[in-house]
């Protein structure tokens, strides 16, 4: 656990401005996917279908998809708001692995599969605000200033 605050109190100390505008545009894209995965379940779960690794039934699918589609709402909410971001960052980075490995490699690394280019990124800027936290323009730095207990 030590190693995890070691690692959380970089996180902190080596944050700069321009990276909350990043955590926030990326917390807004992870809004504008769940509200895709909502508006239009059938390709998403065809896509899924193809790549069933697992053997889940259609009723399984379509229940991960809802759950999925919470997950990306709530979490890119919290994201871009910056509140307990490191608990939202730590929700999103299984779907996201989930996303990378099993349903959008398949088809490739090529041009027109934009979706794995697109989780690839998101994934690896995950983690980036797993290790990085907040930041400065967040809910959680202002209730830290305002209480003095801190809440990420």
């Amino acid at each position: 656990m030590n190693v995890i605050r070691k690692i959380e109190h970089w996180g902190d100390v080596h944050h700069a401005k321009w990276l909350d505008y990043l955590r926030m545009i990326l917390g807004l894209i992870i809004i504008g996917k769940g509200v895709s995965f909502i508006s239009d379940t059938s390709v998403l779960q065809n896509m899924i279908t193809e790549n069933n690794v697992f053997g889940f039934s259609g009723m399984m699918i379509s229940v991960a998809i809802h759950l999925v589609a919470f997950a990306h709402l709530v979490g890119g909410i919290l994201i871009t708001l910056g509140l307990v971001t490191r608990f939202a960052v730590v929700i999103q980075i299984p779907i996201l692995f989930f996303a990378v490995f099993f349903v959008n490699l398949t088809p490739g690394f090529s041009a027109p599969n934009s979706e794995l280019w697109l989780s690839v990124m998101v994934l690896f800027l995950l983690v980036m605000f797993w290790v990085l936290g907040s930041g400065p323009l967040s809910v959680d730095e202002s209730l830290k200033n305002k209480t003095g207990k801190r809440y990420a």
